[in-house]
């Protein structure tokens, strides 16, 4: 049995800990959260123990890995002690929101060899698995163009806005990500642009709740991705991919495939998922344990905290290009 502990006991917290419960490779040690109230409930739901510092929980040496999924700016300071320790990490994304810390970290991390996954779940979602399984498997031939279309059903409130380090490097990264992994190469060029159409008192955050992103690799491949904070009609979670011998499409999910015919509706369906808590309740338990069964065989982690710091990178130029208006080399 791999020990684990999560660290953060808030929303993310609470999906990595009830996987980590589930899975029966692992055994869940403790949570861990400054917020003893936050910590405690979670952990009682879970049979485990409840702890308040979370450094002591990746010290503990019946702890063989954690989840950290704690509040952006606290993932380096976790990630490294525990690469330190030797305990393996899933970690949230970002690394941080400085690109010069991010780097550090991970170059810091790979050194010593440390055995960090970057928890990208969208990877490990069954519906765009299959579209990178059709990729693969060459059923559309080369790939010539990705297109991501990712927006939520509403803004998120201000005091989430001002601390997440702006749509590029929270929301976008996702999709830059998932870009990433479709092209099959790395985007060497970047231009984007972003608006304030649902918010104009964003400018204070410097920050959009609108926005588009054009990739370009150096083979030529084109990747856009769309974004925007608010859709009335839901989570709109979609993926494209046009190859030399066809396309691959993956549409959204929705609670059932009921299709309703009247004399006053055509086709009329069930409205898409809530949110992403819902959307990927699956890719999460099957990114946990994709994690513990890496650990159990000794593989390569899935996803690694390279792929965190090119996610970065990418939002970073993102973020240039919107402020200047120019294309921005990677």
């Amino acid at each position: 049995m791999i020990g684990i502990a999560v660290l953060g006991a808030g929303r993310i917290g609470k999906i990595h800990a009830a996987s980590v419960a589930a899975n029966p490779k692992a055994k869940l040690v403790a949570v861990a959260d400054p917020f003893a109230e936050a910590a405690g409930p979670l952990a009682k739901a879970l049979g485990t123990e409840a702890m308040t510092d979370p450094m002591a929980a990746i010290a503990r040496p019946d702890v063989d890995a954690v989840v950290i999924g704690t509040p952006t700016d606290t993932h380096v300071g976790f990630l490294l002690k525990a690469v330190e320790l030797g305990k393996a990490v899933l970690c949230e994304k970002p690394i941080d929101l400085d690109m010069a810390k991010s780097e550090s970290a991970a170059a810091e991390a790979e050194a010593k060899g440390g055995k960090v996954m970057l928890a990208f779940n969208r990877r490990f979602d069954a519906s765009f698995a299959a579209v990178r399984r059709g990729i693969d498997e060459g059923r559309i031939g080369e790939v010539r163009q990705v297109i991501v279309t990712s927006r939520d059903p509403g803004m998120a409130p201000p005091s989430y806005i001002k601390t997440s380090g702006g749509i590029f490097r929270d929301m976008t990264i996702h999709d830059l990500d998932m870009a990433r992994w479709l092209l099959g190469e790395e985007p060497v060029m970047v231009s984007a642009i972003g608006a304030r159409l649902i918010d104009p008192t964003l400018d204070q955050y410097d920050d959009y709740d609108t926005a588009m992103v054009l990739l370009q690799t150096a083979s030529g491949k084109q990747a856009h991705i769309n974004n925007c904070r608010e859709a009335v009609y839901g989570y709109d979670q979609r993926v494209e991919v046009l190859g030399s011998k066809g396309m691959l499409a993956q549409d959204n999910l929705r609670p059932s495939t009921l299709k309703v015919t009247t004399a006053d509706l055509t086709d009329a369906r069930e409205p898409l998922l809530n949110f992403f808590l819902e959307r990927y309740a699956q890719a999460y338990r099957s990114e946990m344990e994709a994690f513990i069964d890496a650990l159990e065989a000794g593989k390569p982690m899935p996803t690694t905290v390279r792929d965190g710091v090119m996610a970065l990178r990418l939002a970073e130029c993102a973020v240039e290009s919107a402020r200047t208006g120019r294309t921005v080399a990677v």
